[in-house]
């Protein structure tokens, strides 16, 4: 499965959420530990609901750019 994720720069690291596991999130001081601490999250977020017999939600969030002209 593929879920998208939402990374925001902050002053002094990277953070990320899951739009379609709310609650998933994780922060890095680069975007590689970023991306290798949302992955542990997300894992361990799939993982918690198995456990607790609830259903994991498929993946159904995607993502576009709008293009703007700014005066």
């Amino acid at each position: 499965m593929k879920y998208l994720i939402v990374i925001e720069k902050a002053l002094a690291n990277y953070s990320a959420y899951v739009p379609d596991l709310p609650g998933c999130i994780a922060t890095g001081k680069t975007l590689r530990q970023l991306k290798k601490n949302i992955r542990q999250a997300i894992d361990f977020h799939i993982d918690g609901l198995k456990q607790d017999g609830l259903q994991v939600p498929r993946p159904s969030t995607s993502s576009d750019y709008l293009e703007l002209k700014v005066a």
